[in-house]
């Protein structure tokens, strides 16, 4: 397996953890109802993870395992060769 559908692997793993330690939190503050520190330590540790993940998408767009594209990427026009879609104003 390359590097990069690795990293992409543990991109998703961590999303997953933060989604169960922000689900646990929830559950810790309906069941607690305060008592207890467990929401404040699920919750701290979702933000850990949340920077983790932050840190980890810069290094993996540094590194060129991903790459950014938008909503809807272009298509690249294949009725001209390069050199003339990098000028479109010369175009006839």
């Amino acid at each position: 397996m390359s590097a990069a559908f690795i990293f992409k692997i543990v991109i998703v793993l961590l999303l997953i953890i933060i989604l169960f330690s922000l689900t646990s939190g929830m559950i810790f503050l309906v069941r607690d109802k305060g008592q207890s520190d467990r929401m404040v330590i699920s919750l701290t540790l979702r933000i850990v993870l949340s920077i983790a993940l932050f840190i980890l998408l810069f290094i993996g767009l540094r590194m060129g395992w991903i790459q950014p594209h938008g909503i809807y990427p272009e298509q690249p026009d294949n009725n001209f060769p390069e050199t003339e879609r990098a000028l479109p104003e010369q175009r006839p």
